[in-house]
């Protein structure tokens, strides 16, 4: 029998890990052995794995410190690895589960031994869409937020397929994609062993791609499977401080990505836009470009002012 570790992180969201956790006991899982492993990566309060959740021997992780995405994930797959889960499901806490994902996730596994990773169609939960305004009734919930992705290697971003479109079948083929999402990925375990894990240096932003390139470049494919579905519930949960956050980490992971796998041209164009981000840029964009150069890197000086305007930016995280 086959064994999958869920892996999931926790930071002032209970309800929403709740609400996971719910939806992966309703899922369809044959002749699979379910493990799900719950990090809480340094909530103000400390979460609590609920009477019910215990019984289902939920593994549950505390780090006493907010360690990102990177290293809060990264604790759950090092706990996965050694329970010797034969495959890794990493997903974001605030979505829910279509029944079949996880065995749909898994089937192109067995067909294709180059095929590293599996991730899945997302859609915006109905009613959170960005532009929820914009479609008819019964398009919502309907609404892409990644149906396979790439890299734009001339601006340096990971662009989501087909977000904000309607779903009318126009992404319903298997096929080979460049890009992966961290919101939910599904690894062989021979692939984390082989690359290595989510790189802290990141802390928040750009550690998937990072992570996808290492895949790639050890010989694996990724693979899109639009039978495999997943909701994302707080998609649109941004704006207000936490573009001090994005202002910094996406201005300094970009650089970090770039320098490291982009082309010549491209990273010649990176350095002379981080020039003037030095002159330009807002403050936190220019706090950010300084720590790139400076190799102040995972948390960097973000926290070091603003402490309350940080944890309420990291709500939605």
């Amino acid at each position: 029998m086959k064994k999958v570790a869920v892996v999931t992180v926790n930071y002032n969201t209970d309800q929403d890990t709740h609400d996971f956790l719910a939806s992966l006991e309703k899922a369809h899982t044959p002749n699979l052995q379910i493990e799900a492993i719950v990090v809480d990566n340094g909530s103000k309060e400390a979460f609590q794995l609920s009477a019910h959740e215990k019984k289902n021997h939920v593994v549950f992780i505390r780090s006493d410190s907010n360690t990102g995405f990177a290293g809060g994930y990264n604790m759950g797959i090092k706990r996965a690895l050694s329970d010797r889960a034969d495959y890794i499901l990493i997903v974001n806490n605030d979505t829910l589960m279509d029944k079949n994902l996880i065995v749909e996730l898994l089937a192109p596994f067995e067909k294709d031994k180059k095929i590293g990773v599996t991730v899945p169609k997302i859609y915006f939960a109905k009613g959170h869409e960005f532009h929820k305004d914009r479609y008819k009734k019964d398009e919502l919930g309907k609404v892409f937020w990644y149906a396979g992705g790439y890299t734009d290697w001339a601006n340096v971003k990971s662009i989501h397929r087909g977000v904000d479109q309607v779903d009318y079948g126009q992404y319903d083929r298997p096929e080979k994609v460049d890009f992966a999402t961290g919101c939910c990925m599904c690894f062989k375990h021979e692939v984390l062993e082989r690359v290595g894990l989510l790189d802290e240096r990141y802390f928040l932003y750009y550690e998937d791609a990072d992570l996808n390139e290492r895949v790639k470049r050890a010989g694996y494919d990724i693979y899109y499977v639009p039978s495999a579905v997943l909701v994302h519930v707080n998609a649109a949960s941004s704006g207000g401080a936490g573009n001090v956050l994005q202002d910094y980490f996406i201005t300094r992971n970009r650089m970090l990505f770039g320098m490291t796998y982009a082309p010549l041209r491209t990273k010649i164009a990176l350095i002379r836009e981080s020039l003037r981000i030095l002159f330009t840029g807002r403050p936190k964009q220019k706090q950010a470009i300084r720590d790139f150069y400076l190799g102040r890197f995972n948390k960097g000086t973000f926290f070091e002012k603003k402490e309350k305007i940080v944890h309420t930016a990291f709500e939605n995280f």
